[in-house]
């Protein structure tokens, strides 16, 4: 663990150098979850206590490369592309989801709304969400809910598991393991709508 809990407090050591701060524990109430004090601190690394986490030194350094899905290549959210599939958009979403990158997610979410039809935003290529990009898919959600059509979540990672489960958002989504299923349940329920009104 490069997170060690004491108390109220938790110590983050850097996984390169050594280096240690304290800081409050109680963030979230899950303890697993400590990307808020990483970042508060100027750190980066794992949302996770499980590390690896790195001092702002360190995070000046050019990151070891660790294999994919490391948690060394996370960089600025973004949208990679959305994608009109008959009565299905997908909006294919990279990075982190925050504070500075969430105006792209906004305009994404937007448009498809524009388009009409339902909606899955695939996050299996994004990292960490936070309270932005949260607000954000509830908002969207509601939206898309209002027009009677499903908005959906494609391959969250464990983290964004986490953290939709910490908030009591878990169950506000449909949430599939890839956008494979996302899709085709969406275009099945889609197939069967149109039989039943026609």
């Amino acid at each position: 663990m490069t997170v060690v809990p004491d108390e109220y407090l938790m110590t983050l050591i850097c996984d390169t150098c050594g280096e240690t701060i304290r800081g409050t524990a109680c963030v979230l109430p899950d303890a697993e979850v400590v990307w808020t004090l990483v970042a508060e601190h100027g750190w980066s690394g794992s949302p996770f206590a499980t590390g690896p986490h790195r001092c702002p030194h360190c995070s000046l350094l050019p990151p070891p490369r660790s294999g994919p899905g490391s948690c060394d290549d996370h960089g600025p959210g973004g949208i990679l592309g959305i994608d009109h599939l008959d009565d299905v958009t997908v909006i294919a979403a990279t990075g982190d989801i925050d504070l500075d990158t969430g105006d792209t997610l906004r305009t994404a979410l937007r448009h498809v709304a524009e388009v009409g039809g339902h909606v899955v935003v695939d996050l299996s290529r994004v990292h960490i969400i936070d309270s932005t990009g949260l607000g954000l898919l509830v908002r969207a959600h509601r939206d898309a809910r209002e027009r009677g059509v499903t908005l959906c979540l494609a391959a969250p990672s464990r983290f964004i598991r986490t953290v939709l489960h910490t908030m009591r958002l878990d169950g506000a989504f449909p949430t599939f393991e890839s956008l494979d299923d996302a899709v085709g349940q969406l275009s099945d329920d889609a197939t069967r709508r149109q039989h039943v009104a026609g």
